[in-house]
């Protein structure tokens, strides 16, 4: 189960950093069309600084997805470096099943809510005439992404076959102090 949630995660990996490239360049081509229409043609292009806006909302979301599947985000952890190798790893585990609850409740089940409740209303968007709802999507989509990644990490913690991932769990520590 371990290794095909690891090939999965790959491959959502792969496709969550090429929408990112993708909606990155977007922004950076809106922004420069956004500028040329202001300076070159006298008025700026009224959708292009919304365009920006939404592209900044997804690359933002889906960015801090990213970082769960190359455990880049920041952490403090100097005071969990002093405590015991068992007990960094059940902190470890701990810290994996909190961000798995809140990546689930307020991501996921709270973005879907935030989605449907505004599809409902049928709002949208000045410029572009878009629902905001379509917009509000990458809120469960970056927590579908997390929710994965972390499942991934937590699996690592706890059995971990990779000598790699075994430093970052604190088992490494476990069994050299085992020898």
């Amino acid at each position: 189960m371990k290794s095909g949630l690891i090939a999965f995660n790959k491959l959502m990996s792969m496709l969550l950093n090429a929408a990112l490239i993708t909606a990155v360049g977007l922004l950076v081509l809106d922004v420069i069309w956004g500028v040329f229409t202001r300076y070159a043609l006298g008025a700026q292009a009224s959708w292009t600084e919304e365009l920006a806006r939404f592209l900044l909302i997804w690359v933002t979301l889906l960015g801090g997805a990213a970082a769960f599947a190359t455990k880049g985000h920041l952490g403090v952890d100097y005071f969990v470096e002093k405590l015991h190798p068992e007990t960094r790893r059940i902190v470890a585990i701990f810290s994996h099943l909190v961000v798995l609850f809140f990546a689930l409740a307020i991501f996921v089940y709270g973005g879907w809510c935030t989605v449907s409740d505004t599809l409902a209303m049928e709002q949208s968007t000045p410029a572009l005439q878009w629902q905001m709802g379509h917009v509000y999507l990458a809120i469960p989509i970056a927590g579908f992404f997390m929710v994965l990644f972390t499942l991934q990490n937590l699996l690592e913690t706890i059995s971990p076959s990779d000598p790699k991932n075994e430093s970052v769990s604190g088992v490494a520590e476990l069994k050299e102090g085992a020898k």
